[in-house]
């Protein structure tokens, strides 16, 4: 009896402190809880939202440009695959308050997290390096050398981190993943057809032409950018940072929620632009390219709202894809790892960091690298290892000893999440056999 009256009084006296910072006098509990959720609220937006990195950009809008409006059903098809599996992680954090690679390290074993660490650690980088591609092919459109405009952004990134400071650095990603709003902005300047939008965002159909190797490859392009391994890791270790408790489990789905439809609702609107180019007989070969011939239709105001919000793209896709790496690392490592560290408590994990930014940059600088080409590949890579990460994330989530009776996987959570991981696996095997045998499907 003591001892839960000494839970209640500390969860009420952690209110009071998380709320009192605010400046705001709380005399409700309709008010303590919006200012409660309004703490919580960050890593779901934002491991939602920098999601739709340079390589979402890219493979959204070619979706678009290649198929039109028919795969905005696949958009909305993923919308709860989004929530269930950042949801996961997210509760997996706050009830453990560890990583996801140090979780997979303990309950699996050095071999599997070694492994999985490695898978992310490549991934990642290669990720990184579609978000300096976006970088470099902005700066070639406004006149800017790459060899500024790459260094520049990689100043900006460690400066956003180093701070010690985890809410800094979380309100600054926060208001760039908001400023993704004028992509709404630029999908009705483009006046699609609203009920063609519509019919095929709630009918599933096939473009014409059929089942081909290019569909195939863009629609697993789709599912690996929309659900991206390092999100999982991301999220976990984001929550178990900022040190959510029990009692934020129902703010943090919220947020996770939230995040996923603004995520998909953005998604939708690359796509629209894509389509609209299509439908002016214009054809593109990257996101800045892209941003110029929309200019050229509907003037110069929204061609640099669309470079900005390619290089938006590539600095949260940056930021968040880096941090997962650092974290992880550090997790496996057993360093300190955190945001609300000095560089002097957490040398490694900031190292980690730089270290991620500074290669992939100097990478994107190599000449004639095939940007365009690694900017949709790593998608796909994305799509062929995501249900290996899946599956470590789905027998976490039903360990009682993790997780305890209350907060393991129910049987509807199971049920759903196999079957995510059966078709994600089909489409992972499809995949591999076009590429082995890329006669089998038309061209």
């Amino acid at each position: 009896m003591k001892n839960n009256m000494t839970a209640c009084c500390s969860e009420d006296i952690r209110k009071i402190e998380v709320i009192k910072p605010m400046g705001f006098a709380v005399k409700s509990n309709w008010s303590r809880r919006l200012w409660t959720f309004l703490v919580v609220v960050g890593p779901g937006l934002i491991v939602m939202e920098a999601d739709n990195d340079a390589g979402a950009l890219s493979t959204y809008t070619q979706a678009g440009a290649q198929y039109g409006l028919k795969l905005l059903w696949l958009l909305i098809l993923l919308l709860p695959v989004c929530y269930l599996c950042q949801e996961m992680v997210a509760r997996l954090g706050i009830v453990t308050g560890e990583g996801h690679a140090a979780m997979i390290y303990k309950r699996f074993g050095k071999w599997w997290g070694r492994f999985s660490l490695f898978d992310l650690l490549l991934l990642n980088f290669f990720t990184l390096v579609t978000e300096f591609a976006a970088i470099d092919l902005v700066a070639q459109k406004i006149h800017m050398s790459p060899y500024v405009a790459v260094p520049l952004t990689v100043f900006f990134l460690v400066a956003m981190v180093i701070t010690s400071s985890y809410r800094r650095w979380e309100w600054i990603t926060v208001a760039l993943c908001l400023f993704d709003l004028a992509w709404f902005v630029g999908a009705l300047v483009c006046k699609p057809p609203v009920t063609e939008v519509v019919r095929n965002a709630i009918i599933p159909t096939i473009p014409v032409g059929g089942i081909t190797g290019a569909l195939i490859f863009i629609m697993i392009a789709i599912v690996g950018t929309t659900i991206a391994p390092w999100q999982l890791f991301f999220q976990q270790s984001c929550v178990a940072d900022k040190r959510l408790r029990k009692s934020d489990l129902k703010y943090a789905r919220m947020d996770t929620f939230m995040g996923s439809v603004f995520t998909i609702i953005i998604a939708g609107c690359m796509m629209v632009v894509g389509y609209t180019l299509s439908q002016h007989g214009i054809t593109y070969e990257d996101p800045a390219q892209m941003a110029v011939a929309l200019g050229s239709l509907f003037g110069s105001g929204l061609r640099d709202v669309l470079l900005l919000l390619c290089v938006n793209a590539a600095v949260l896709g940056s930021t968040a894809i880096s941090l997962s790496s650092a974290w992880a690392y550090g997790e496996v490592r057993g360093w300190p790892s955190s945001l609300q560290m000095s560089f002097r408590q957490a040398p490694g994990f900031y190292t980690i960091y730089t270290i991620c930014v500074i290669a992939a940059a100097a990478l994107v600088l190599v000449p004639k690298a095939p940007l365009q080409l690694i900017i949709v590949g790593v998608q796909v890579l994305a799509g062929i290892m995501l249900p290996s990460a899946l599956i470590f994330l789905q027998l976490l989530l039903n360990d009682k000893e993790v997780l305890g009776a209350k907060y393991i996987n129910k049987r509807w959570n199971n049920i759903a999440n196999w079957t995510i991981i059966i078709i994600l696996f089909v489409m992972s095997m499809v995949l591999a056999v076009q590429v082995i045998f890329p006669k089998l499907f038309p061209t």
